[in-house]
């Protein structure tokens, strides 16, 4: 019997989770991940604010939201069987003035709709039972929300494929992708991988993965670096789990939080400004070519014109600790621009149409023996599981 043979290129969570899933269904298929990094989960997976998201804020029926409920019980049952820190610690989602009350009703009908239990709304001082020191006139508390160890779930989704016998090869970027004898010769700076199956998970490079593809680029990736505070020490007392803001669905970006991290300390942040690389960790980070692909897409014109007070809200919060710290007031009054230290930062993937609209849920692009992950935004981290489980049935449909 011939084993069928998928290459998956890409080492992210979504990546391993793919090949953790494929092992599991067709547990006879040869599986090769190919990782252009020394070591695998370097970026977006390594470098997200570690939260469990449960599906409340996603159109209902969509993509989304479906395998961010999924997602999750998935997600927390792996950690629970392999001992991966995780707290299900629910959060609550502020509203900071009464203009913000309907809004947040909406977001409880929302959540009811995507099969959230345990929703509750919160009077002022119920909201201080749990949040002693947020502001604020209501709240959603939403109990299944948690936090857990990303990084620790990479690595031991590695360890799981490698035992069952898949290959991970790293240093393998990828450079071109060939179609051959019904399926693929995968061609990266280690070598050559053929297989009967193309699946790539490429993060931030997924757009230009699939091009090699033969697929046309409809929407393009557009990296957005969200940088993030640590509050000191002494004022972690401030946060005790996740606080919110209420989203504005006429404005692209969720808003800066705090988030309590599973291995100590509490993250508040991050804003949104537009990257000018793909790995544009910081603010000195430039490549020449990413900068020029960005700037060459008429999407992200059309963006800025229908955003662009927005965006330079999120640029002048990016060099002023003080007005920082006022949005982050919003949501816990007291705290002060001294209480805040500098943090690390991510860079989010993000798919943006010719229109210049943000690709609100996961893309997917499927051709003949090959699926691409064009768009996985948050919760990519929560759902990677679940985002796995559909992609390996999509895979073994073609048998």
């Amino acid at each position: 019997m011939i084993r069928m043979r998928v290459a998956i290129v890409g080492g992210g969570i979504v990546g391993l989770a793919t090949a953790f899933r494929l092992q599991q269904r067709l547990p006879d298929a040869r599986i090769t991940i190919l990782e252009k990094e020394r070591q695998i989960a370097l970026h977006q997976s390594s470098h997200n604010s570690g939260v469990l998201h449960c599906g409340l804020y996603y159109k209902p029926g969509s993509r989304r939201a479906r395998l961010a409920v999924r997602g999750i019980r998935q997600m927390v049952e792996f950690c629970q069987i392999h001992a991966i820190q995780h707290d299900v610690c629910g959060k609550v989602v502020v509203a900071a003035s009464p203009d913000e009350v309907p809004r947040l009703q909406a977001l409880l009908e929302r959540g009811c709709q995507n099969g959230l239990a345990g929703l509750r709304l919160l009077g002022r001082e119920e909201l201080r039972e749990i949040e002693p020191h947020a502001g604020g006139v209501q709240a959603l508390h939403v109990p299944q929300e948690g936090i857990a160890d990303y990084p620790a779930v990479c690595a031991t989704l590695a360890g799981l494929i490698r035992k069952q016998g898949g290959e991970i090869v790293t240093g393998a970027r990828v450079t071109s992708l060939r179609r051959d004898a019904g399926g693929w010769r995968v061609i990266h700076t280690s070598g050559e991988t053929p297989c009967d199956f193309l699946v790539t998970c490429a993060g931030l490079y997924s757009d230009r993965v699939a091009e090699l593809a033969g697929q046309k680029r409809a929407v393009r990736i557009v990296p957005f670096r969200g940088e993030y505070y640590l509050l000191r020490p002494e004022r972690q007392f401030l946060v005790r789990n996740l606080i919110y803001p209420v989203a504005d669905s006429r404005f692209p970006f969720l808003g800066v939080h705090f988030t309590r991290r599973i291995l100590g300390g509490i993250e508040a942040g991050p804003n949104a400004v537009l990257a000018f690389a793909r790995e544009g960790y910081t603010k000195r980070d430039v490549d020449v070519a990413d900068l020029a692909d960005a700037l060459a897409f008429p999407g992200l014109w059309r963006f800025l014109a229908k955003y662009g007070r927005t965006c330079w809200d999120e640029i002048r919060r990016s060099f002023s600790r003080e007005l920082f710290c006022r949005s982050l007031q919003r949501l816990v009054p007291v705290i002060q621009p001294d209480d805040l230290i500098s943090g690390g930062s991510g860079v989010r993937a993000q798919a943006m149409s010719p229109e210049g609209s943000l690709v609100d849920d996961f893309h997917f692009v499927q051709g003949k023996r090959e699926l691409h992950v064009v768009n996985a935004p948050s919760p990519a981290a929560t759902s990677s599981l679940a985002i796995g489980e559909e992609i390996a049935d999509m895979v073994a449909s073609i048998q």
